[in-house]
């Protein structure tokens, strides 16, 4: 038997939050020259690259991407940025990534990042699903869904057409 998707934001909707999120981030750094998005590897880093994009359109601001890559089954793994650390010190932060669930993804991250000295460290998504088992939260979200431990978030941003379902 096939699970059922139902669509929970079509590609208009997301292409709004995302522009929302973007001027949020920029009402949070406008005193800074650059910032750096840090995207969880794949869906996260995708959502990074748009949000820069969209800096890019409404700010001065200097946004930098950088990719983040946390093992997802072996947390306790090491994070691996595809920034230094010194680029990255004393710097303005906002980890992003696609859906937050449990928190571990975003926390892992985190704690990557504070081994330095920075500026300031917020987080994005674009859907916050409400089951953290970690202290950590969204600072910019799209949008907050109530779904049950069963359900599944699946947000596609390849292609030119982006959805988000949940299953």
């Amino acid at each position: 038997m096939n699970p059922s998707k139902n669509v929970i934001l079509q590609h208009q909707e997301i292409l709004h939050k995302i522009r929302r999120i973007a001027y949020q981030i920029y009402e949070c750094n406008v005193e800074e020259e650059e910032i750096i998005l840090a995207g969880i590897d794949e869906n996260g880093f995708k959502l990074a690259k748009k949000l820069k994009q969209n800096l890019e359109k409404i700010s001065d601001l200097k946004p930098i991407l950088c990719k983040v890559k946390v093992d997802k089954k072996q947390p306790l793994n090491d994070v691996i940025t595809s920034l230094t650390r010194e680029d990255y010190q004393n710097k303005s932060i906002v980890l992003v990534d696609d859906v937050l669930n449990s928190g571990s993804t975003l926390i892992y991250g985190i704690k990557h990042f504070l081994d330095v000295p920075l500026k300031q460290f917020k987080t994005a998504v674009l859907v916050n699903r409400n089951h953290k088992k970690y202290p950590v939260k969204a600072d910019f979200k799209g949008i907050s869904l109530s779904t049950s431990l069963h359900e599944h978030v699946e947000i596609d941003l390849s292609g030119k057409h982006y959805e988000a379902y949940l299953i």
